[in-house]
């Protein structure tokens, strides 16, 4: 049992060795994944045959030895928790990646949008003295918003001044 045990203990230290370059490796980082989760299965069918060979030690060693092995397999379970807790991480940034780049190919015109506005109006037989004026009256809204606003924000000052 002692040189399977040591063997396994052994594994698990490399395996967090790995763990640390994983946090730094890019792009090695799936094949280190994959190596990283194949010693973790091996381990496990390792800690498999330690749990067998424990229950066969000499009742004064059998509670030690199975202390021992408790101890790898809680090891080897956190290690299993930050592999997958890494991989999430990774996923969720590859997909962060995916949608920027997608917003960045994406293109946002106004004047395209304004140009098919006034294509329906021309299908929907609108004269072009009517989308004339309703070009004209969309740029005094701005300013009657520009305009609104400022008198809000003033109207804000004043009340703020007078009340405090």
């Amino acid at each position: 049992m002692e040189p399977l045990y040591q063997q396994t203990h052994k594994q698990v230290h490399e395996i967090q060795s790995h763990m640390g370059r994983l946090e730094t490796a890019d792009k090695q980082s799936l094949h280190l994944e994959n190596e990283i989760q194949a010693s973790i299965d091996q381990i496990f069918s390792h800690l498999e045959r330690l749990e067998i060979l424990s229950s066969k030690e000499p009742p004064n060693k059998r509670q030690n030895a199975k202390l021992r092995v408790d101890q790898l397999k809680y090891d080897v379970q956190h290690l299993q928790t930050a592999l997958r807790n890494f991989q999430h991480r990774r996923y969720a940034r590859e997909q962060q990646e995916r949608q920027r780049e997608e917003l960045l190919s994406r293109t946002f015109t106004t004047n395209g949008t304004q140009k098919k506005i006034l294509d329906i109006a021309n299908v929907l037989g609108l004269s072009n003295t009517v989308m004339r004026l309703i070009e004209k009256r969309a740029f005094q809204d701005k300013y009657f918003m520009i305009g609104g606003m400022l008198l809000t924000c003033v109207v804000m000052f004043l009340v703020l001044q007078y009340l405090t």
